[in-house]
């Protein structure tokens, strides 16, 4: 059953508005002769001409299973009613759909709704290229209370939203049951990295100096690994920076995190850089590895062997955070467009469809009430590797502002882990770069937002 349950004459209305007096006489029908009433007209059975469809178009960034469930979305939300059509259209990775965009801004092309990442939102917001969504949201009756807490304030800037959560996630540790079996390691993830050092030594396979099988693998900078180190550094007491852009890349603890990267990689050997996480733990090249809940749609649908997921292990203390993308309407998309915009967002994330989303790509459910139905009780009890990302959700935090406020923190970070894990450099003298770079790059976003946000 359709879930789009956009104030229709509220929709209608604005369209009327946008379409202007030209549209509108276009679309009137002939004066009636005089003497000709309406009830002469009404008498023939005839009616006004239905208003044509808008359509609006969405950038978005999918392939493979998830970019099938995310067109299966779309299509499901164009047969549910006939006031809207989104077109939709695949523009790359997160980091390609956002060089799009803003090309596309400068252009005047941009899309109407777009996908946006974690750590490219904010950049948008700060250009003043997003859309304030709350009225929007509430001439669509959204429940706004009804998203995860976590999830829905990330969006929010000086109590307005302007991000609304889609495709969210968390970092999950995935372990591959058989290669647990083999060395009788209990049917869970470790709880503490202490545990799994222990645990680690067994899970390797060597053929001569060759590595044939990882206990671990860590990803590359273009995979996330900026993402997946900014739990760890938590774990350690360490972080990248506060919200203010106080950078903390060379604080003791932070360089500690670092440090266990290195080793794991070049001192105790049972670790590994790879170029493709999922496929390497999908093909057993690796008996673990801490990946997106993202990734686990792709993984069940590939994996030749039963595969378990747990909480993030814990060092000094347990940190984990939220990632993932959301939806956002351009400031470019005309105001007479926005609500149907808006229809789609709300009908994307709607409970009954972020149910669809989550069973078929292993991102989150992103409403409270989704959890809670039917359909997704069942889900847990058949596949209880999802509900793991679920009660791991209330333990996250919002990820630094080094990360995702910073023009490519991500990226920026991801590279200095790379020279750690791939090409063996010093921690310290890796993370006192990043932390110059970081603190340079920081200081004009600092400039923006204050003029923005006072």
């Amino acid at each position: 059953m359709s879930t789009f349950r956009m104030n229709r004459r509220q929709l209608l209305k604005n369209l009327a508005i946008g379409t202007g007096a030209v549209a509108l006489a276009a679309c009137a029908p002939a004066a009636a002769p005089a003497g000709n009433t309406g009830s002469a007209a009404s008498s023939s059975g005839s009616a006004a001409p239905a208003a044509e469809p808008v359509t609006i178009t969405l950038w978005s960034s999918y392939s493979g299973k998830n970019g099938e469930a995310e067109a299966a979305l779309v299509q499901k939300f164009n047969e549910s009613q006939s006031d809207v059509v989104v077109d939709y259209q695949f523009q790359g990775n997160y980091e390609e759909t956002a060089q799009k965009v803003t090309a596309a801004l400068q252009a005047r092309t941009a899309p109407d709704v777009s996908l946006l990442s974690d750590v490219w939102w904010f950049k948008f917001y700060l250009n003043q290229a997003l859309v304030p969504l709350d009225d929007l949201l509430a001439a669509a009756n959204v429940d706004v209370n009804d998203y995860q807490d976590s999830l829905i304030n990330e969006g929010v800037r000086q109590g307005k939203h302007y991000w609304i959560p889609f495709a969210r996630s968390t970092p999950l540790f995935y372990y591959n049951k058989e290669k647990w079996a083999e060395v009788g390691l209990p049917d869970r993830g470790p709880e503490t990295w202490d545990e799994f050092m222990e645990w680690a030594p067994e899970l390797v396979r060597m053929e001569g100096d060759e590595m044939k099988v990882s206990a671990f693998a860590h990803p590359d900078g273009a995979s996330y690994i900026a993402w997946l180190f900014q739990g760890v550094t938590w774990q350690f007491g360490g972080k990248y920076s506060d919200p203010d852009f106080t950078m903390h890349m060379t604080d003791e603890n932070t360089i500690r995190a670092g440090q266990f990267y290195y080793d794991t990689v070049h001192t105790w050997k049972w670790a590994v850089p790879s170029k493709d996480l999922a496929t390497d733990f999908i093909n057993g090249l690796t008996a673990a590895a801490m990946m997106s809940t993202g990734s686990m749609g792709g993984i069940k649908a590939n994996a030749q062997f039963e595969f378990g997921t747990a909480f993030l292990p814990k060092k000094d203390y347990f940190g984990c955070c939220t990632g993932g993308a959301g939806l956002a309407i351009l400031s470019t998309t005309p105001p007479e467009k926005r609500d149907a915009a808006m229809a789609y967002i709300a009908f994307a994330s709607s409970p009954e469809q972020t149910v669809f989303w989550a069973q078929n790509t292993g991102y989150m459910p992103v409403r409270k009430s989704a959890l809670e139905s039917a359909e997704m009780q069942a889900y847990f009890e058949e596949f209880p590797q999802f509900k793991t990302a679920v009660e791991q959700l209330p333990l996250t935090r919002p990820q630094d502002a080094a990360r995702v406020w910073v023009p490519n923190g991500d990226q920026i970070i991801g590279k200095g882990l790379e020279r750690i894990t791939v090409q063996s450099e010093d921690v310290a003298t890796v993370f006192g770069e990043l932390q110059d770079t970081l603190t340079r790059e920081a200081e004009p976003i600092v400039t923006q937002l204050r003029a923005i946000e006072g």
